[in-house]
């Protein structure tokens, strides 16, 4: 139960919890005032002005009580510690990786992978983990449901639910979609980067691993620094233009009943530019989504 304090003229600050009377009364005095209760606050206040800065925010208003203004100063919420929840997807080779790990940088998300989850789930033998090698083992695919608990699980995290996260290239159908939505998880974003098919292929056929560091390089837009290190460069057996094109294929076919679901908060971002600017995009969308989900509890607190 938040108070309205009366302040005399020799009062030279006050906390960012009270609400200072702007007249000059005789005598302090305090009269009791359920400021965040809405339906309080229509009856007994009569709203004059608001203003919101990048800060805090200062409402000026009439209590009906006193037929006094008073105004409220309140703290906005720190814009880095808003918890964003992103979905990121884009076709193999679009550059999902380097924008996961440049926004993650700047917005400090829990990054959450699949992929990278299921064999860490197996490596630990958790019991998500647990099934999922059995499948794996005869060389099947691991169903929907485990790899969903999985996510579900890592969602929930402390971690996650303080600092927010970024879905790495998850849901890949509108059935796993729909399963995250039914725990409660819907994105505020759903970031799609979207690249030509012919310079998809271009980029994963001149794709290279180096077996040593992990590295990938390309032969033309990211060659390696060494003859040394171009000689151990290998090749993914699928790379090649033949299975590229046949991934890219289920790759469109999937996403598109994801972004069905997702169309009202999807942005489509231009992934041929260079990922400078890709980012640019990215990170100006976020942003313009962090002060509107600041705005949004800023009024909800008055």
């Amino acid at each position: 139960m938040a108070s309205c304090t009366y302040l005399n003229s020799s009062s030279s600050s006050s906390s960012s919890s009270s609400i200072m009377m702007l007249s000059k009364p005789k005598q302090p005095s305090i009269v009791p005032l359920n400021f965040l209760n809405t339906q309080h606050l229509s009856s007994s206040l009569s709203f004059k002005s608001l203003l919101i800065t990048n800060n805090e925010k200062s409402v000026r208003f009439r209590c009906k009580q006193t037929n006094r203004f008073c105004s409220s100063i309140v703290a906005s919420m720190d814009k880095s510690r808003v918890p964003l929840k992103i979905m990121i997807s884009g076709a193999p080779a679009s550059g999902k990786g380097t924008q996961c790990e440049l926004i993650t940088s700047k917005y400090d998300l829990v990054h959450v992978a699949a992929g990278d989850l299921l064999r860490a789930e197996v490596a630990a033998g958790s019991d998500n983990g647990k099934q999922a090698k059995e499948f794996m083992e005869k060389g099947q695919l691991v169903p929907d449901e485990i790899v969903v608990m999985m996510v579900k699980d890592r969602l929930s995290q402390p971690d996650s639910t303080e600092k927010g996260w970024l879905l790495d290239g998850y849901p890949r159908s509108s059935s796993q979609a729909t399963e995250l939505q039914s725990f409660g998880f819907k994105p505020d974003l759903f970031i799609l980067l979207d690249v030509p098919q012919e310079i998809l292929v271009d980029r994963v056929v001149g794709r290279r691993l180096d077996p040593v560091t992990g590295r990938i390089y390309h032969l033309t837009y990211s060659p390696p620094e060494t003859e040394e290190i171009a000689a151990r460069l290998t090749q993914r057996f699928d790379d090649t233009e033949e299975k590229v094109k046949l991934r890219l294929l289920t790759h469109n076919q999937n996403i598109e009943s994801v972004l069905s679901m997702f169309e009202d908060i999807t942005i489509k971002v231009d992934g041929s530019l260079p990922k400078e600017d890709v980012f640019a995009t990215i990170d100006s969308a976020l942003s313009d989504l962090i002060e509107k989900k600041n705005a949004t509890l800023d009024m909800a607190a008055i």
